[in-house]
């Protein structure tokens, strides 16, 4: 057993996990302290993946403070809970155990705050299968995914386009992953569609994480 990539980047939210419910009820009581309601929790959905201020300023039309204090309130409740209703995806588990044994690094690129993604992977007791936690601050100062590569890249200057591979479910994964030359793997059993991650430009997709296993491992 080999791993195919010295690093392997991974997105967390739809990628490694499903953490729809918890987002998605955070979402909606931020949103609930701007007195507005939504009927369908499917439709905050769209939240899972982009930086939050860009999405409740997108989606809602909230000015730059307005999403600032929406952020706030939204961590407030996630803190509160939010972050471990939440469910690991079947396989991911192994899937990382065997990058490890296979002499793989296993380094996460999420845009959640560093500290909520690290109580999520030792939840979920995957922790321990990672070499590096990358991601957000609290003070929002890498709020974008191509920031978060750009902090992985500082630690690990010898990251290239022939040891690597970014591993996400949403466009900003593949575009981020493309300014620093990596290839990317776009999973489908996330939250970004065919469509999204085609025309992103993934070099690879994964239907499922036996898939994703056989991208990344050589058995």
């Amino acid at each position: 057993m080999i791993s195919k990539y010295k690093y392997c980047l991974f997105d967390l939210d739809g990628t490694l996990t499903d953490p729809a419910p918890g987002i998605t009820a955070s979402v909606a009581y931020a949103l609930e302290r701007f007195g507005i309601e939504v009927s369908d929790r499917a439709e905050l959905n769209k939240f899972i993946g982009p930086p939050l201020v860009y999405s409740f300023k997108t989606y809602y039309g909230f000015s730059d403070e307005q999403a600032k204090q929406a952020v706030a309130y939204y961590r407030e409740r996630f803190r509160a809970g939010g972050l471990y209703e939440n469910e690991i995806y079947p396989g991911i588990a192994e899937l990382l155990e065997k990058i490890k044994a296979g002499g793989g690094r296993v380094i996460l690129a999420t845009s959640k705050p560093e500290e909520f993604a690290a109580m999520i992977l030792e939840h979920f007791d995957i922790l321990k299968h990672f070499d590096f936690v990358a991601g957000n601050t609290l003070d929002e100062t890498r709020p974008e995914k191509r920031q978060v590569i750009e902090h992985i890249f500082a630690n690990y200057p010898e990251i290239c386009a022939e040891n690597a591979v970014m591993v996400g479910d949403r466009e900003y994964d593949v575009l981020a992953a493309k300014e620093f030359s990596l290839p990317s793997v776009g999973v489908l059993f996330g939250y970004g569609s065919l469509e999204e991650l085609m025309n992103a430009g993934a070099d690879m997709l994964a239907e499922s994480v036996p898939a994703l296993s056989a991208l990344l491992i050589d058995d």
